[in-house]
């Protein structure tokens, strides 16, 4: 496996993987996400918390019913709304939901009841994908490259209880409308979501510490080809806005 995550590290660092790579079950994907992440920590990176794949849209249950594998998020790739980012290799943006973990935990069998105990903020974001794998891979290896996370940008943290159910989301390019998605029937209740990444956390001995930030799935998407600007409006819940420059 040494040469598989060499080569997941380096398409890391150039933002594309183009070798037809192997398959993997999807926790031999979740192992050498780890150790890819150990790599990025031995470099100096830290660890801001995870991403839950796989909760929304077309994407809900793409690997099985039920199954959310988790992703990580590196501390130098948070970035607060307002902020510019160059103009990355095949990045997309997405608006997503970010907790703030209040309470660390480590354990199984949690659920939504207990995961909305542990967190105490929300604030309406956006994931900043990089889609590296140029070959087909299969579950396993979209998995090790860590679910095409890059990072995220996070807007201002409000109370965590209100109806999610009756959001409505828009994404904005350059001020015009491209996207509009009601919460309602597209993506699962976040609370579910947060107890499935504390359970699979714990299948491999790792856990939630307070201050991480969760992403919880997609409302919309789209391509990042050109410098532009993008605003994600969470209705009653706030903005979210990214410049992307040359």
């Amino acid at each position: 496996m040494t040469e598989l995550i060499d080569t997941i590290w380096k398409g890391a660092q150039s933002g594309e993987i183009t070798a037809e790579l192997p398959d993997l079950e999807i926790d031999e994907g979740q192992l050498l996400q780890i150790e890819l992440l150990g790599k990025w920590q031995s470099t100096g990176e830290h660890l801001a918390g995870y991403k839950v794949g796989l909760t929304s849209g077309a994407a809900r249950n793409a690997f099985g019913p039920g199954v959310r594998p988790f992703g990580f998020i590196l501390e130098s790739r948070v970035l607060q709304s307002g902020a510019s980012l160059p103009l990355t290799r095949n990045l997309g943006v997405e608006n997503e939901l970010v907790f703030r973990v209040g309470k660390s935990i480590k354990a199984s069998g949690v659920n939504a009841e207990r995961a909305r105990e542990v967190v105490d903020g929300v604030a309406p974001g956006f994931e900043l994908n990089q889609h590296r794998l140029k070959q087909p891979g299969s579950n396993g290896i979209r998995i090790a490259d860590n679910l095409s996370q890059w990072g995220i940008v996070v807007g201002d943290f409000q109370d965590v209880d209100r109806p999610y159910e009756q959001l409505n989301v828009q994404l904005e390019k350059n001020g015009e409308i491209v996207q509009e998605v009601a919460a309602s029937g597209h993506i699962d209740d976040h609370f579910v979501s947060i107890a499935a990444l504390i359970n699979r956390l714990h299948r491999f001995d790792r856990g939630l510490q307070a201050g991480e930030l969760v992403i919880t799935g997609s409302f919309t998407r789209a391509t990042v080809s050109e410098p532009s600007v993008w605003c994600g409006d969470f209705a009653g819940l706030g903005k979210v806005t990214l410049e992307v420059t040359l």
